[in-house]
């Protein structure tokens, strides 16, 4: 089993540094004192994922409250972020992991059959970690039109 496989809440979460949709890098360990919901998605512009992106977008104020930041994070490259980010006014960063690096460290890169073929895609997860940077919840395989949802009612509860 490797980390990623066993990752679990009461963990560490496992640092990078990315670039964010605006070119500036982005490194886990430096958001300490907050909390940070990470969440995975296969590709921008595709339905899911805009659904998904909007509802976070919708519901960003809330997480602020409870004191929440939100990063988005896809293997989708700076650019084409900043065009995502712009045309569906999102207000929270979105990295960019071209090299895949991290979504094989959180093990989030699936095999998958689309249109008959096997390829590899993201799979859809949400890692929420605390202000000390532990992992609290792991949140595989979420449905992109009831996650947000779910996911603000789990954590205000």
């Amino acid at each position: 089993m490797t980390l990623a496989e066993s990752l679990q809440p009461g963990m560490p979460a496992p640092d990078f540094t990315l670039p964010d949709d605006t070119g500036t890098d982005v490194t886990l360990s430096s958001l300490r004192g907050r909390k940070v919901i990470l969440y995975f998605y296969p590709k921008d512009n595709t339905s899911g994922c805009t659904l998904e992106a909007q509802n976070f977008r919708d519901r960003l104020a809330d997480f602020e409250k409870l004191g929440y930041a939100i990063y988005g994070l896809s293997r989708d490259g700076v650019k084409t972020h900043c065009n995502f980010r712009a045309k569906h006014g999102l207000t929270f960063p979105l990295l960019s992991d071209r090299e895949e690096t991290v979504v094989k460290l959180y093990d989030v890169l699936k095999e998958k059959t689309m249109y008959g073929k096997k390829c590899f895609g993201i799979e859809r997860s949400t890692f929420v970690i605390d202000e000390n940077g532990i992992l609290t919840h792991v949140l595989r395989k979420v449905n992109a039109k009831t996650h947000v949802d779910e996911l603000y009612a789990l954590l205000a509860g």
